[in-house]
């Protein structure tokens, strides 16, 4: 069991870079694990649009630039057959949050995302304060 306390081992995304081939692909099989708290997620739930159009080589570029963001802690991605897509993004604290939102290059995929790229989307932003985990 992984206790909130313990460090992480990487804090890299648990994913594979989007395929346009199998948009509809769970990507990664290992969840995050337990950050130190507290930290913060950013929960980004989306309804996509039909076609690739260009989002899976930007949603590739966007989850390397993530990365550079001092305090981006990793991510989990998801999403169902049925086109619910699920991205929860892990930051150390709201000011990484922020770095994130006003990076230029992310600002113009959310301009073309909702332009071209979602039927609809929510976002939620959470301060987590316990979190558990479990592996085998």
């Amino acid at each position: 069991m992984t206790d909130s306390s313990a460090t992480p081992s990487s804090a890299t995304p648990s994913s594979a870079t989007p395929s346009s081939a199998t948009p509809d692909v769970a990507h990664g099989p290992v969840p995050q694990p337990a950050f130190e708290v507290p930290y913060y997620a950013v929960v980004f739930t989306s309804v996509r649009t039909e076609g690739d159009g260009g989002y899976g080589e930007t949603a590739g570029r966007l989850e390397e630039l993530v990365k550079d963001v001092p305090g981006f802690l990793g991510m989990d991605l998801a999403r169902t057959p049925g086109g619910l897509g699920i991205t929860v993004g892990y930051f150390r604290d709201e000011d990484a949050i922020k770095e994130w939102r006003s990076d230029m290059e992310h600002r113009a995929a959310q301009k073309r995302g909702r332009e071209e790229w979602y039927e609809s989307y929510t976002l939620h932003i959470a301060k987590v304060e316990r979190s558990h985990g479990f592996r085998k």
